[in-house]
């Protein structure tokens, strides 16, 4: 074969370049974890695996890597300590699920307060459930921005898991269990993202999202997954539940899956322009989705809810709770009874309950131990209409109410089968009192306007 000089430049740099490649592969395996993460916490006199406590030479790392502002990492390896304080500017940066800080007890682990800029990757967070002080999480943050709390594990806490206030940041990809209050609380939050984040067995809730007074709020709480949260100081309400907002305006909760509560999936209380969408929701035992008290505007659209006491709740218009659009939703399976706590006379077997200003549309409801839909209590009712729905396999289809004072429902164009006390029937709170409203002859009330219903 005829080789000329250009092939052998052309084969011998195709080599030095694939040589080169090789050597950088190397490299980059027998680079030690500092070399692109930043000080290695070893040169202050840290050693992984060691049985002593390690605090204070963590600390003197800390605020070094923090007033110098690089990153510090830590090797594989378990470390016991106490509470370590972050300043502006901290970057801890683990190995993940190979680095874990071991909780020898204090106010927390790790704590900043008046601290932007924090950033904690890669950490497993072992409380051991040493028990904290009320108010406080494993990790606490106080009056921060920039925060950044990713790809952490926080297991055994003795109290919350992750505690904020006055916060802003991301808390994305981590894994929250065996967490004996909440696993993610913030109040009074100044623009927040909680996503992506796998949460199981906490004892009060999953996440809540509070404020001190009724505001603008605007936390995201999209794409997490969420089970197995237990109502472990009882009531009736206020724990086992999924996510939580209290008076926090403008929240988002969306894309979540969420499955084994003891109470509600999503709990909106004074909670206005609330959007409750596109979850997965399965074996939660009391209102899968619900938005009550003293809220205007809520958006609960394309859900899925299999397994609850009553699907969706938008209710205590007597307390000023009115707006809401209920669209899109699939609906069954629903539960006879709710847990014991709850008021004994609240309804069970419901799909979806309102009470004022409220669109219901396009919801597809199925085997409902009572009714499909209700509309009202007594004489809160006002301006509701009730369209396009598909109602099967249920006691009552849909219940409406019929008290003096009570406002108008639209009741029109659903379709409504299996139903053996009635497609549509009038109500005195939540008892039957008339006979089925679609039948040929029955009585007329002028607030239930009704027409094109197809009922089998």
């Amino acid at each position: 074969m005829d080789v000329h000089r250009r092939h052998l430049l052309h084969f011998s740099a195709a080599g030095l370049a694939a040589g080169a490649v090789a050597v950088s592969a190397d490299l980059a395996r027998a680079a030690p974890l500092t070399s692109t993460l930043g000080r290695d916490i070893t040169h202050y006199g840290v050693r992984p695996n060691s049985p002593d406590d390690q605090t204070r030479a963590l600390q003197r790392a800390i605020d070094d890597a923090a007033r110098t502002q690089t990153s510090l990492a830590l090797p594989p390896g378990n470390y016991r300590t106490g509470l370590l304080k972050l300043s502006s500017g901290t970057q801890l940066v683990g190995v993940r699920g190979a680095t874990t800080l071991i909780f020898s007890g204090g106010a927390s682990l790790l704590s900043g307060e008046g601290a932007d800029h924090i950033g904690l990757s890669g950490l497993t967070l072992d409380g051991g459930t040493i028990k904290l002080p009320t108010r406080r999480g494993l990790i606490h943050c106080l009056q921060g921005r920039d925060l950044r709390i990713t790809d952490c594990t926080i297991t055994g806490s003795g109290n919350n898991g992750i505690w904020l206030e006055n916060a802003a940041g991301a808390i994305s990809g981590n894994t929250l269990s065996n967490i004996a209050s909440t696993a993610i609380v913030s109040f009074d939050a100044q623009g927040l993202v909680v996503s992506q984040n796998t949460i199981s067995g906490t004892r009060s809730n999953g996440i809540e999202i509070l404020r001190t007074a009724i505001g603008d709020d605007g936390t995201q709480v999209i794409d997490n997954r969420i089970e197995d949260i237990k109502a472990g100081p009882g009531g009736s309400g206020q724990y086992g539940n999924a996510i939580n907002a209290f008076r926090a305006g403008n929240v988002i909760v969306s894309g979540n899956r969420i499955r084994d509560c003891d109470y509600s999936a999503v709990r909106g209380n004074s909670a206005s322009n609330i959007h409750i969408t596109g979850n997965s929701v399965s074996n939660v035992r009391e209102v899968a989705l619900y938005s009550e008290f003293a809220f205007e505007a809520a958006v609960i659209a394309n859900n899925t809810v299999d397994g609850a006491a009553v699907g969706v709740s938008v209710c205590n218009f007597n307390e000023g709770g009115r707006i809401a659009v209920v669209q899109g939703n699939i609906i069954r399976n629903l539960l006879p009874k709710r847990p014991i706590g709850t008021v004994p006379d609240d309804d069970a077997g419901v799909g979806i309950y309102i009470e004022a200003d409220v669109a219901v549309t396009g919801n597809v409801i199925e085997n409902a131990p009572s009714f499909g839909i209700i509309a009202g209590w007594g004489r809160y009712l006002r301006d509701v209409a009730i369209t396009g729905n598909v109602v099967r396999n249920t006691f009552i289809g849909i219940g409406v109410s019929v008290m003096p004072g009570a406002g108008t429902a639209l009741v029109s164009n659903n379709m409504i089968s299996g139903t053996p006390r009635g497609a549509v029937v009038g109500l005195d709170h939540a008892r039957p009192v008339t006979p089925d409203l679609t039948a040929e002859g029955a009585q007329r009330y002028q607030q239930v306007a009704m027409s094109g219903n197809v009922v089998r």
